[in-house]
């Protein structure tokens, strides 16, 4: 689908009516056949030891998954910095402690998991890494090698949410080990925000996503989001946000998990 001009700008509108913009059907056949057979697992084996506010988080956070991942907000959150980071805090901060929560005890789950802190340490490198420009550059030119990037970031999650909010309260962190792993927990996740926040203070970084966007949309080489989404986006005021945001649904997804494994 070409778009056609009107002056110097380019509606939404027209936008969201192109090809890019799909739901994913085998990611949702999938998640649903995963949901009914953890639904067919409780009502069956497991309704004395899983509650109801544990299946409606393993619920919201498949629902949310499939959003992030595999409905058309995937494509819309890569026109600007602000959107991509909201998108990644809600698949690696929010999703993650959702869906183990809501888990069945099965101990044989422990034996595959990483040690918490190698799990943390490589994911806060992956995550840094994620947003240098040379690196975020060549993982826009190849869907493949970024889905593969991805991928990996949502397994290192799971694996450094565990200790938090286990299904087996006997494999979470207590006490001050758990407020020191917290601690270190932010401190690691910081300079992949902070990393936003600087090169918009010293230049803007190019989102390379919004160049894969516009050229598949042949578009011409100098369009940008300005044209697509309000003035605000892809400007050093929205890589700003990304990051603060990015920092503030961390601290707050690290609060409510505390506070849900305190309470189970």
């Amino acid at each position: 689908m070409i778009l056609q001009p009107e002056g110097r700008s380019y509606r939404l509108f027209d936008f969201l009516l192109g090809d890019q913009l799909a739901w994913n059907i085998p990611l949702f056949m999938l998640l649903l056949l995963i949901a009914l057979l953890y639904k067919w697992l409780v009502k069956n084996y497991l309704h004395k030891t899983i509650v109801h506010r544990k299946t409606f988080s393993i619920f919201l956070g498949l629902g949310l998954l499939y959003l992030a991942i595999g409905s058309p907000l995937t494509k819309i959150s890569e026109l600007s910095f602000s959107l991509h980071m909201l998108q990644m805090s809600i698949l690696y901060f929010i999703i993650p402690p959702l869906i183990i929560y809501g888990m069945p005890a099965f101990k044989a789950l422990n034996r595959w998991l990483l040690p918490p802190q190698i799990a943390l340490v490589s994911f806060a490198i992956l995550l840094f890494l994620y947003h240098i420009p040379i690196v975020i550059n060549l993982l826009s030119a190849y869907s493949a090698i970024h889905n593969g990037y991805v991928t990996l970031l949502f397994i290192l999650s799971l694996h450094f949410w565990w200790p938090l909010v286990a299904p087996d309260p006997k494999h979470r962190f207590q006490g001050t080990v758990k407020k020191q792993y917290c601690h270190y927990n932010s401190l690691y996740i910081m300079p992949a925000c902070l990393l936003l926040i600087v090169s918009a203070v010293i230049g803007e970084i190019n989102n390379p996503f919004l160049t894969q966007i516009t050229a598949h949309l042949c578009l011409p080489s100098e369009t940008n989001s300005i044209q697509v989404l309000p003035p605000f986006f892809n400007t050093s005021y929205d890589q700003i946000t990304a990051g603060i945001l990015m920092i503030g649904i961390h601290k707050l997804s690290l609060k409510l998990t505390i506070h849900i494994s305190n309470d189970s």
